[in-house]
């Protein structure tokens, strides 16, 4: 509550002072006039409509709840939300005025997510179901050719909700018997194995309870891959099982699963795969050495719960074998991200059909020398479910990702729409298909910035001049922006700017927001952002908060908005 009165309450100063001055010139100085943050006219409107001559009781507030934001309130949760504005200055006796209704809008109880840390989808279907929040080369803190190798980016993607951890395992340099982690071919400095696979036990499920997959990039001869057999994970590792078909998420609740290629084997496809089970026999050699490394192999694959496969660069020919074969076991087919946008050309529908049991993992190119991303949506259109990210990085890219997961309660696994499931080809690129919803949005103002950043932030020679750009992400009939007007000179702006956005899949929509500060010389400066799965968004008018460029929360900025989804 001190907060939100910091927001929209002058302070004794600011009442004795309510302009602010700027240096102009060397010797000059410009004034400008504060505007606190005060309700919109639809606000007013709302409130006089659900209150009696300026007061508004707990059962306006409960009529309010459930008529107009949609919600299913009972009296009792209406009255807990009541009370949680009792300590408030505006707070009248038995009801509330304008004043706290507002502020009550505007803040951590009007969240725009309809269930921003509840599982709510059904998480007992197969596996390859699900899109699962995945990184790429996770223990790098900064670029792919020179950073270090840390169990730091690990701890955190974990602690984030990300459940596809991946490692590059090499032999050690110094000692031939010790693994390894870093980027293999570069002057990425080593973190020692046994230390990410403590760091991934102790935080696995610090915010997820649902299953962290390893997936190995693995350099190792086969003595040091019989290393791997350890008890680290003891009763939290899954066994390597011939699946037929993946379990569900539920079903590995708080289990690791180990992902890569089997060892001493080459394969191009799953026939191949299933054609070669003959490799795991041991030979027996004379060297007592060379039989303990042969004996690790058997070991080393009962503990690779899914198999991998990855396809030879150029080979289109194994890519159309493997997505039209019907075999009987499942599982992982690693491509780049431009073996995907090629092999959608032709094979869009096919791919779908590959994802319906499989899983399909897309990392990104080689070139991607300072951990950029790429359009997450090139995979997931096409159902793949691990779309690989640098998560120590920012950008677009990475903001989309990181609106995708924040659906489904932030767990990591975001069950796929029916149609990427259905025995109907699908094939995403195809632009004229009926509409489904209708997104109504209005933008009303933006609140707290003066309480994160210091006065001349933005602009030393007066206060900020926000706007606001939006946009649909998702398929490309979707696809889709907009944004406002710059408002100058104020630090709470008032935007109410209406926005419609046509949906044709908003199963995976997701509504983009970006708040700039606009420069003459066009290099605008970053105010805010964020992302947000549409059939998640609570109609009715919301409070948005924002994150900075990295994801982090701020702790004060929010956007007032209203949604109204509409269905066709």
């Amino acid at each position: 509550m001190n907060t939100m009165k910091k927001l929209f309450t002058p302070t004794a100063d600011q009442l004795n002072k309510p302009k602010q001055s700027y240096k102009f010139c060397f010797c000059f100085r410009r004034m400008f006039k504060l505007r606190m943050a005060e309700p919109p006219t639809d606000i007013k409107n709302l409130f006089d409509e659900y209150s009696d001559k300026g007061a508004m009781t707990v059962e306006k507030l409960h009529q309010f709840l459930n008529d107009y934001q949609g919600e299913h309130h009972t009296i009792e949760s209406a009255q807990d939300i009541f009370n949680s504005i009792k300590h408030h200055h505006v707070f009248l006796r038995r009801s509330l005025n304008l004043d706290a209704f507002f502020q009550y809008l505007s803040g951590d109880l009007n969240p725009p997510l309809a269930h921003p840390r509840v599982v709510h989808q059904n998480m007992n279907e197969p596996l390859a179901h699900y899109f699962l929040y995945t990184g790429h080369n996770s223990y790098l803190t900064g670029n792919q050719l020179s950073s270090k190798s840390s169990i730091k980016p690990i701890i955190k993607a974990l602690l984030s909700g990300v459940r596809v951890i991946e490692l590059d395992l090499w032999p050690s340099k110094n000692n031939k018997n010790d693994i390894e982690v870093f980027h293999g071919g570069t002057m990425t400095s080593p973190v020692k194995l046994h230390k990410c696979l403590q760091a991934i036990k102790e935080n696995a499920f610090v915010a997820s309870k649902y299953p962290v997959i390893i997936t190995f990039e693995d350099h190792l001869t086969s003595f040091l891959q019989a290393k791997m057999v350890s008890d680290i994970f003891g009763a939290m590792l899954y066994p390597g099982l011939e699946f037929v078909a993946f379990p569900s998420p539920e079903q590995l609740k708080e289990k690791i699963l180990i992902s890569t290629k089997p060892p001493k084997i080459s394969l191009d496809s799953i026939i191949q795969q299933e054609h070669n089970d003959e490799l795991e026999d041991i030979t027996i050699k004379d060297n007592e050495e060379e039989c303990e490394e042969d004996t690790a192999v058997p070991e080393y694959m009962h503990l690779i719960a899914i198999h991998a496969v990855k396809l030879k660069h150029g080979d289109d020919d194994g890519l159309k074998k493997l997505l039209n074969e019907h075999t009987q076991r499942v599982a992982r087919l690693s491509m780049s991200e431009e073996k995907l946008i090629n092999a959608v050309k032709t094979y869009a529908s096919d791919i779908v059909k590959f994802t319906q049991r499989n899983l399909l993992r897309i990392y990104p190119k080689g070139t991607r020398f300072f951990s950029s991303n790429y359009d997450p949506f090139i995979g997931w259109t096409h159902g793949a479910q691990m779309v690989a990210f640098n998560m120590q990085g920012y950008g677009k890219y990475l903001w989309i990702m990181q609106g995708m997961f924040r659906a489904n309660g932030n767990c990591g696994y975001v069950r796929k729409p029916d149609f990427l499931l259905s025995d109907e080809p699908f094939n995403p690129n195809i632009i004229e298909r009926p509409l489904k919803m209708i997104l109504k949005i209005k933008l009303y103002m933006g609140y707290g910035w003066h309480l994160e950043f210091r006065r001349t932030h933005f602009d030393p020679f007066s206060p900020p001049d926000f706007f606001t750009k939006v946009a649909i992400c998702g398929v490309p009939a979707d696809i889709k922006k907009d944004k406002t007007r710059p408002i100058e000179d104020q630090w709470v702006p008032m935007w109410n700017k209406e926005f419609e956005f046509p949906l044709t899949a908003p199963e995976l929509a997701l509504l983009r927001i970006e708040v700039r500060e606009h420069d003459l010389d066009g290099r605008h400066a970053f105010g805010g952002q964020t992302c947000l799965p549409v059939l998640e968004l609570q109609s009715g008018i919301r409070a948005v908060p924002l994150f900075g460029k990295k994801g982090q929360k701020y702790d004060h900025i929010k956007l007032l908005m209203r949604f109204q989804l509409l269905p066709i």
